[in-house]
């Protein structure tokens, strides 16, 4: 397995941004309710998008290009004329 960075880096300083934002919150809503698990759910959350963003690597994007080029080769495949470049079709003019 191969894992190269395959979000930008915008991208990734947006996702640090963002993922210490809801982080910060999470944990001081934590603090005053610790009994909910909900607000760890979020802090998890965004301790993912911060780890995303350093490594500028996200899971879900690698699958979901994965997915497109799946199915570009599904199509390249089904297409009716490969294969067919050499077959002569006859003169039919009715």
């Amino acid at each position: 397995m191969n894992i190269r960075p395959n979000i930008g880096l915008l991208n990734a300083l947006i996702r640090i941004t963002l993922g210490l934002t809801v982080l910060a919150w999470s944990t001081s809503k934590l603090v005053k309710h610790p009994w909910r698990d909900s607000y760890l759910f979020v802090a998890l959350c965004g301790a993912m998008k911060v780890a995303e963003g350093i490594v500028r690597y996200c899971p879900i994007t690698a699958l979901c290009e994965k997915c497109q080029g799946m199915i570009e080769e599904h199509n390249h495949a089904d297409d009716s004329m490969d294969g067919m470049e050499g077959i002569e079709v006859p003169y039919n003019p009715t």
